[in-house]
C-alpha cells in the first residue's frame, strides 16, 4: 500500500467513526461527553484562533440554556456558523425557535443575532465553512475542494447562519 492510500484509508476511517457518534443526526453518549469538554474548551477561549466557540442558546422545550461547540467560518469579514448534522440537528432547531437570538461565549459573552442564509446563498458558505472547520468534513457530502457549483444540490439540507452583533452580556 503506498502512503497516499494509507493516509485515504486512515482518513476514512476516522470520518466513518466521526459519523457513526452522530447516526441519526443525534450524538451517542461519546459524542455528548466530547460535546460537553469542547464547549468549556472553546468559550475559554483555550483553542488557537477564533473561530472556535461555544453557542449558548435556550432549550426549545424547557427554556434551560443549552451549550454547543461550533466552528466558525469567516467570509469577507462576516462570522457565520454552518450545521454540519443538517435542519435537525439540536442548536439549529433551538436558535429557529428563538428567533435567532443566542450567546457566543469565546472570552467573553456576547449576545448575538444569528440571520439564517437563504439556500441559494448558501454554496459558497458551505464550502467555506468546509474549507475552515475540517471537523465538519465527515458529515457534509461534498468535499471542500470540489467547486461551489456541486454545493447547490445539498445547500437546502445544510442550514448556515449569519453572526449579526447584538449587545455584550455580563
Amino acid at each position: 500500500m503506498t502512503f497516499d492510500r494509507a493516509v485515504r484509508a486512515l482518513v476514512t476511517r476516522r470520518g466513518d467513526a466521526l459519523r457513526a457518534m452522530y447516526a441519526g443526526g443525534k450524538g451517542n453518549g461519546t459524542a455528548r461527553r466530547f460535546a460537553r469538554v469542547w464547549a468549556w474548551a472553546f468559550g475559554k477561549g483555550l483553542m488557537p484562533g477564533r473561530r472556535w466557540v461555544t453557542l449558548e442558546v435556550p432549550g426549545r422545550k424547557t427554556g434551560n440554556p443549552t451549550r454547543f461547540p461550533l466552528g466558525m467560518a469567516t467570509v469577507d469579514g462576516q462570522d457565520y456558523l454552518g450545521a454540519m448534522l443538517g435542519n435537525d440537528c439540536n442548536w439549529v432547531r433551538n436558535v429557529r425557535a428563538n428567533n435567532g437570538d443566542a450567546i457566543i461565549e469565546r472570552r467573553g459573552r456576547r449576545q448575538v443575532h444569528l440571520a439564517e442564509v437563504p439556500v441559494a446563498a448558501r454554496p459558497p458558505l458551505l464550502k467555506a465553512y468546509l474549507q475552515q472547520v475540517p471537523g465538519a468534513r465527515p458529515h457534509i457530502p461534498v468535499a471542500y475542494t470540489q467547486p461551489v457549483a456541486d454545493f447547490e444540490s445539498i445547500s437546502a439540507d445544510y442550514p448556515v447562519f449569519a453572526v449579526r452583533a447584538a449587545r455584550p452580556v455580563d
